[in-house]
């Protein structure tokens, strides 16, 4: 049997129907940009998460640039990042010219830890923290914003792999000060392309991020007032496609919730698993730990089973920081980054694919 890491084709089969209807939609009214659709999905969404405002944009790095600019971050401002979750915020920081600050994680969910944010925290002089809800897992947002209150940071939620994911009633993404999305196809809420968002309960800050999705502009067209602007627009398509799909999206993440819970429970104690079974995880990713990554994986791989590696490389180990973080030590992230790897878990897998998994994977340790 072989079993994909994920399987796009399978969800658009699914609802291939209502993305035909979606497509002669936008086809018929001819508007492809900065329209209806999206207004339409940006007012949903905000709806689902409880929060006041949503900006579509065109991805989710993006995004995560913009809310640093919303923010008020300029050149040098130093931001407090986590170090294992795929170099995505350092890029934005790097982007926004100002510098990253790593704190470990947490051993456990592998979200950054509120613990060691306060001992970085008092030295950093930092001005802004971005919380990465690592794996489909929310971050201990309870424990981070008391710490961010108490040395005044602004808190970006990235959640981009935490679609849907709540605790005590509230939604990822709206804990913080402003939060970013992506639509990234195989995210829990997927476009069929790249397209991302910020939400916020905070006005102003929807309205910078408005302006600069489109050069600048905001009080009128060709009028740039802003700087950082740029072309970085969600368009129709892919926001009628992300409307069409919102309906199902605690369906979906219920499935995926599911089978790696199917999986822990088969497996029990013998691979180490990075998630919780309650509300505030929502299964983006599977995925387990093992010092013996590499033999396990080529196990797999010999009974067609594809895995990945989610991430492979500390932040502050990406070659091009050359010695620049060489004294920085995060021995949680960079063990973790040596054991974890992910298995294969989306909503489209049939049972007898997650128990050639299980199977598999009990012959194998």
């Amino acid at each position: 049997m072989k079993i994909p890491l994920n399987n796009l084709s399978r969800e658009t089969a699914d609802i291939l129907p209502s993305l035909n209807d979606v497509t002669a939609r936008v086809f018929k009214r001819g508007w492809f940009l900065m329209g209806k659709e999206l207004s339409d999905f940006e007012q949903a969404f905000a709806t689902y998460l409880g929060v006041s405002n949503c900006v579509g944009l065109a991805n989710g790095t993006d995004a995560l640039e913009f809310a640093l600019y919303c923010s008020g971050i300029e050149a040098k401002d130093r931001v407090i990042v986590a170090p294992n979750a795929g170099m995505y915020a350092s890029i934005a920081v790097l982007r926004a010219n100002a510098q990253p600050i790593y704190t470990d994680v947490d051993g456990d969910s592998l979200c950054m830890s509120a613990e060691k944010l306060a001992l970085v925290a008092t030295t950093a002089n930092a001005k802004a923290v971005i919380v990465t809800h690592l794996y489909g897992q929310m971050a201990d947002m309870e424990s981070i914003l008391k710490v961010a209150s108490q040395h005044n940071l602004l808190v970006i939620e990235d959640c981009a792999q935490a679609h849907g994911a709540r605790k005590a009633g509230r939604f990822a993404g709206t804990l913080g000060d402003i939060a970013c999305f992506s639509f990234y196809p195989t995210k829990n809420l997927g476009a069929l392309g790249d397209a991302g968002a910020i939400v916020t309960n905070n006005h102003a800050f929807a309205e910078t991020a408005r302006a600069i999705r489109q050069y600048g502009w905001k009080s009128r067209k060709y009028q740039v007032e802003l700087p950082h602007g740029r072309n970085s627009r969600m368009d129709e398509l892919q926001a009628a496609f992300l409307l069409a799909k919102l309906p199902k999206l605690d369906q979906r993440n219920a499935r995926r919730k599911a089978i790696w819970q199917y999986y822990r429970d088969s497996i029990g104690d013998r691979l180490r698993f990075v998630g919780h079974t309650s509300e505030d995880f929502v299964a983006h990713l599977c995925v387990v730990r093992s010092a013996y990554r590499d033999t396990l994986r080529q196990r797999l791989s010999e009974h067609g089973i594809d895995t990945d590696i989610h991430y492979p490389i500390p932040d502050h180990r990406q070659p091009l920081w050359n010695e620049r973080f060489s004294s920085v030590s995060m021995p949680i992230a960079e063990l973790a980054c040596q054991e974890v790897f992910t298995l294969p878990c989306f909503p489209e897998m049939t049972d007898n694919e997650t128990s050639y998994v299980v199977e598999t994977l009990r012959k194998s340790l």
